[in-house]
């Protein structure tokens, strides 16, 4: 299978805080302190995360998107690459990747449980939301990332 076809991309796409004042995230069924605003839903980052070919190879893709969503975060666009939206979504999205040498990476993270050599490490996360960006542009149009409020969102983000 050629790199290309093989690669499926998680993007996530996430509110940040303007100010700091406490509100609650929920993730994975856990309570989360964040910082907010009241104009918290309309300040957006976004990051990449890439299912590589081990993953794919692998039938891991549904369980990467079950992790992104459960962590709360929206799916705004769609190709063999997807676009999530959250808050903090770029770090998050680290945390639930783990480590990139899979013997580092800890238990319940996506490398953690899956990964078993530094060459097969299932998933390629944005490291910054200047390189989300970047590697966003480079896969999507803006007219193909959609913007759209699940019916939890308000409760999820406590807004």
């Amino acid at each position: 299978m050629k790199m290309m076809a093989a690669r499926f991309a998680l993007c996530v796409h996430v509110a940040r805080a303007a100010t700091r004042s406490s509100t609650r995230v929920l993730g994975q069924g856990l309570a989360r302190s964040l910082s907010s605003d009241t104009a918290f839903q309309q300040v957006k980052e976004r990051t990449l995360v890439a299912v590589k070919p081990d993953g794919v190879q692998r039938r891991l893709i549904g369980e990467v998107i079950k992790r992104f969503e459960q962590r709360g975060f929206r799916l705004v666009g769609l190709k063999m690459l997807q676009v999530w939206e959250g808050h903090n979504v770029v770090r998050s999205s680290r945390m639930l990747v783990g480590d990139t040498d899979p013997a580092e990476a800890a238990m319940g993270t996506i490398r953690g449980d899956f990964s078993v050599h530094i060459s097969r490490n299932v998933v390629h996360a944005s490291d910054s939301v200047e390189g989300a960006e970047r590697e966003i542009s480079l896969w999507f149009h803006c007219s193909e990332l959609i913007d759209w409020e699940g019916c939890d969102h308000k409760n999820i983000y406590h807004i």
